[in-house]
């Protein structure tokens, strides 16, 4: 058993001998070398490549534009009233420019008259009362003075009152009657204008109230026809007629305001003709002006 387990370990021992000689015969021996494979001459040349076709050029892209804003259209404003409006509406907002283009001129006007009498005023006091007489008084003052025109009338009435059948009248009431005429004249030309005034402060609240019972009549209209009371339907007619409520009250407010304003000064500028005509009263009448009546006692 013994010699049998030996023989069984040579055996293995010379398998294992004879492997690892191989092995290592296999590793030494050089690797076969490699034939180059040779061209045959009738192979035909590869014909050349064409080249690729150049991309077509690329043009600068142009500069990004701004982007536009975009208006925004109110299809209940003004210019929508204008044209869709009919002739009633159309022809209460003319009527109540005029009113306005009006009342803004006349204002404008009475102003500058007013300034104008003012600055005569303080003319008179400071040429005609330092006159050696009335006649050189009046060619002292500017020809469209309307305290040249009162003195005038009174110098004319002092001048014309004997010969006549006036002379029955006492040459005091005469004198006095005559500047009095005179005063109402100049007050009488700083009346004009306000009239117009008064008259469209007072009616262009209901000329504006006029174009908006029109207006709400057009939407009471659209509401039929359209079966219901939508938003769309009913916008534009009450806006329309929301803006003529607004126009009547822009032309009525400056109107009245303007009109108590000048009334006053008016009232101021007649007080200093009086004053003046009184002076020249009694200095035709042979007295001296002894204070003026502007300054009081």
């Amino acid at each position: 058993m013994t010699s049998f387990k030996m023989r069984l370990r040579n055996l293995f021992y010379a398998a294992m001998v004879s492997v690892a000689a191989a092995a290592s015969v296999l590793t030494a021996s050089p690797a076969p070398a490699q034939v180059p494979a040779t061209t045959p001459a009738t192979t035909p040349e590869p014909a050349p490549a064409t080249a690729p076709a150049a991309a077509p050029e690329s043009k600068p892209s142009p500069p990004a534009a701004a982007p536009a804003t975009e208006e925004v259209v109110n299809p209940y404003g003004l210019d929508a009233l204008w044209r869709q409006g009919d002739f009633v509406s159309k022809g209460t907002l003319i009527i109540l420019v005029i009113m306005s283009v009006g009342s803004w001129y006349i204002g404008v006007l009475k102003l500058l008259e007013q300034a104008k009498l003012m600055k005569q005023a303080k003319e008179s006091d400071a040429k005609f009362w330092k006159a050696s007489s009335v006649k050189d008084g009046i060619a002292a003052l500017h020809e469209d003075s309307a305290f040249r025109f009162v003195a005038e009338e009174g110098a004319f009435a002092a001048e014309h009152h004997e010969g006549t059948v006036i002379e029955q009248v006492d040459l005091n009431a005469w004198i006095s009657m005559s500047i009095q005429r005179a005063i109402d004249t100049v007050n009488n030309r700083l009346q004009n204008g306000l009239a117009f005034l008064a008259t469209v402060g007072s009616t262009a609240p209901f000329v504006g109230l006029f174009g908006t019972v029109w207006g709400i009549y057009h939407a009471l209209t659209a509401i039929g026809i359209a079966g219901q009371a939508s938003i769309d339907k009913v916008a534009g007619p009450v806006g329309e007629s929301l803006i003529m409520t607004a126009f009547g009250l822009a032309v009525a407010v400056p109107a009245v305001l303007g009109y108590n304003w000048l009334v006053r000064r008016n009232k101021v500028a007649v007080e200093l003709i009086r004053h003046f005509g009184g002076g020249v009263h009694m200095t035709l009448l042979g007295g001296s002006r002894r204070r003026d009546p502007r300054k009081g006692a």
